[in-house]
């Protein structure tokens, strides 16, 4: 449930961190037009609904040459607006800054998309070209001293030029990014900065089109049916047909997900092939070959290292940290600390069920990491009487999604749904939906590209191929992707009870973008801090087992009968189960990530698997039978994605959303004043406001921990009649 990015690639990332976005400056958008071919389907906006890409027309060809052309145009708007004669004002320099770049943002949000969900060796070429001429770009803007002075002439003046408070806002914005970037480094130090970004830049596109190959070559083909014991009838059908795809007939194929842990070892009976299919994830980034990750990953953290050096921080995570909620390295450590003996003391309790229930069952082994997902099923059965295999069919995919997510969007904010098949997409599983408000006005469009493939990078995340801002006249067209087993055909996509939260997850995503009501595109909607933007998705995770919005999803796909009420009943009675497991996985990554990311300049080239044994020992999450979410080798987030030193956010923002929970339970619950409040005050300020002030004026007071340990079994609830203001979960 913690797989959100909001950045589909390296590109993506590259592109959304120019300070420039959308919009036309009339002489150098027509430089950078003429360049590109009228042909070319990036070279004038979209005439579909919203702007919305013509799929139908983009060829793979179509991307690099307007990404050449983008980039020209937008390095001439900029040189444009830093050669300007007239003295720097808000207009000329930071508003004028916020027009530039429309074509390579044009082509950029389309690529990020289909890169990421549906790739192919062309475009995995374009993108490891392209990333280091993107990162030139970057550089160009923000180290350029004449553009730099503009910017800060205008920061200096902004208390007397009579702004609003999101025109104040975007100044100070734009002159911290500047800086952030390294703006008043000395031009030697400059030229030291750019050649890192490059070689940066080059490695992270590298790593995400290596781990794409890894994952695909390091799928488990299993040749004997009988090896798939426990597996459900539609899960060895969809293994069957994975195994046909790759031209394997007569064996099963089982994909890996992006995660250390693999949904099938929660079945599967044959210890044996438990054990190759958790090693087949754990090494497949560790083989040795042309798709080994590690010295790219162990270089990046290098680079980082030396690039925070420069601007002056003792560590990457220092530097990336400053303009985020927790702002240092040591608040967000310490955040993580505290959590650790509470998640690891219940995971150690966990393993002795677990412990107890392989011996019950007459088994003398000792645990691994996998079984844990096998005989934790069985402990819930026994403590709980719950069968995930008993949950399944009351959670089909398109009923989850149009009477669960969109339900509770509905009764929360007053959004209504309608399918549309007339516009083209970039994979026949895609589906569009317009997306309607209270008033009845459409305020975008939303794609959704939910199951698994080969070519696809693993976890499940949300971006804009569109993004809103008044500025630009611009609505959002945003998407969800994630990485659903697909079924074989003719047969319904059942979904876990995770996955069902993971699409409640990535819509709280798509609400952030679709309620933005921004002037700026740098500040509109999920143009936030990354330890702030998780929070409406984990928010909206909540709205899964509201029992009005549970009971109008949960019905079982062949006769659309509700979910009897014990199941009901045994599922909220195992709401905190495995949360111990849960919680330390999370902690151990994103303590890893924090490990590597306050490595110091002069620290030597990381033995990779060394490290990590190391930093695991180090924050006391070494658990030989919980290990970390993601290794160090596959940790797609920190190296492809722009989560670096920032994966701590997933449990910040866990903070936030149990808080937030917390005050609607207080306040009446799914109500349609609670939606909208929260709403007007959150979800539609985008970053125009200070996050934590805009967060206390919502909620009253400033977070605490004390719901997160409530909500997630650490803790126990206070006595019938104590004083206690974080009220239990429904």
């Amino acid at each position: 449930m913690f797989r959100t990015r909001l950045l589909a690639t390296t590109m993506n990332l590259l592109l959304v961190g120019a300070v420039g976005m959308l919009a036309d400056a009339p002489d150098a958008a027509a430089k950078g037009a003429a360049a590109l071919p009228a042909s070319n389907p990036f070279a004038h906006e979209s005439t579909l609904p919203f702007q919305a890409p013509p799929f139908d027309k983009i060829k793979d060809a179509d991307y690099q040459p307007a990404m050449e052309a983008g980039m020209a145009e937008q390095r001439a708007e900029m040189e444009k607006i830093a050669d300007n004669k007239d003295a720097p004002t808000f207009e000329n320099t930071i508003v004028a800054m916020e027009k530039t770049g429309s074509l390579l943002q044009r082509v950029g949000q389309v690529f990020g998309a289909v890169s990421g969900a549906n790739t192919n060796p062309t475009l995995q070429k374009v993108q490891e070209t392209e990333a280091p001429k993107l990162a030139a770009l970057q550089d160009s803007i923000f180290l350029n001293p004449k553009l730099f002075a503009r910017v800060e002439a205008v920061y200096n003046q902004r208390a007397t030029l009579k702004l609003d408070p999101e025109s104040l806002r975007l100044v100070e914005y734009d002159y911290k990014a500047f800086v952030h970037a390294g703006a008043k480094l000395s031009e030697a130090d400059k030229a030291k900065l750019k050649k890192l970004n490059g070689e940066e830049s080059t490695l992270s596109a590298q790593f995400v089109n290596k781990l794409l190959a890894a994952a695909k070559a390091g799928a488990l083909v299993v040749d004997d049916k009988a090896r798939l014991a426990g597996a459900s009838d539609a899960d060895i059908a969809a293994a069957a047909q994975a195994a046909k795809e790759r031209k394997l007939d007569g064996k099963w194929v089982i994909p890996l997900q992006n995660t250390t842990q693999q949904p099938a070892l929660q079945t599967l009976t044959d210890r044996s092939t438990r054990e190759k299919l958790f090693q087949a994830g754990w090494t497949r980034a560790e083989k040795g070959d042309a798709n080994d990750t590690r010295d790219t990953i162990a270089r990046i953290a290098q680079i980082r290292a030396q690039k925070a050096k420069l601007l002056g921080f003792d560590s990457y995570a220092a530097w990336t940290l400053e303009d985020q909620m927790a702002k240092t390295p040591v608040t967000a450590l310490k955040f993580m600390d505290d959590l650790v003996p509470a998640a690891t003391g219940k995971a150690r309790a966990e393993a002795a069920d677990i412990q107890a229930q392989i011996e019950k069952d007459g088994e003398k082994f000792k645990l691994e990491p996998w079984d844990w997902q096998l005989y934790a099923e069985q402990v819930r059965k026994a403590k709980y009487d719950l069968d995930e295999e008993q949950i399944k069919p009351y959670f089909e995919l398109d009923n989850v999604l149009k009477n669960g997510v969109f339900y509770a969007a509905n009764q929360l904010y007053g959004l209504t749904f309608t399918e549309r098949k007339d516009l083209p997409v970039w994979q026949p599983d895609v589906r569009v939906f317009n997306v309607i408000d209270k008033d009845g006005k459409q305020i975008g469009l939303f794609y959704c590209d939910y199951f698994k493939r080969d070519n696809k990078s693993g976890g499940a995340w949300m971006s804009n191929m569109v993004g809103q801002s008044k500025l630009l006249g611009t609505q959002p067209v945003i998407y969800n992707v994630a990485n659903f087993t697909k079924p074989a055909p003719g047969q319904p996509a059942l979904l876990s009870f995770d996955d069902v939260v993971t699409m409640f997850h990535e819509f709280g995503h798509a609400l952030h973008g679709f309620f933005a009501d921004e002037e700026y595109p740098s500040l509109s909607g999920t143009s936030t801090a990354r330890d702030f933007v998780e929070f409406p998705s984990q928010f909206n995770e909540y709205w899964a087992s509201n029992p009005k919005v549970f009971a109008n999803y949960a019905k079982h796909y062949k006769t659309g009968e509700p979910m009897p009420a014990a199941l009901v009943e045994k599922i909220k009675k195992a709401r905190t189960f495995n949360k111990g497991y849960d919680m330390t996985e999370l902690l151990s990554a994103a303590l890893l990530d924090m490990s590597w990311h306050t490595l110091p300049a002069d620290a030597p080239k990381q033995e990779v698997d060394a490290f990590e044994a190391q930093a695991l020992r180090k924050n006391h999450t070494d658990l030989s039978y919980v290990p970390p979410r993601y290794r160090s080798s596959y940790f797609l987030h920190i190296w492809g994605n722009g989560y670096a030193a920032g994966y701590y956010a997933y449990l910040w923002t866990q903070m936030l959303a149990d808080d937030a929970f917390s005050w609607f339970e207080e306040n009446g619950g799914m109500t349609r004043a609670n939606g909208d409040r929260f709403r007007a005050m959150v979800l539609s300020r985008g970053n125009t406001q200070d996050l934590a002030s805009m967060y206390k004026a919502w909620r009253g007071r400033a977070p605490t921990v004390d719901a997160m340990l409530i909500h997630r079994g650490l803790k126990e609830l206070p006595a019938p009649g104590a004083k206690n203001d974080v009220p239990p979960k429904n």
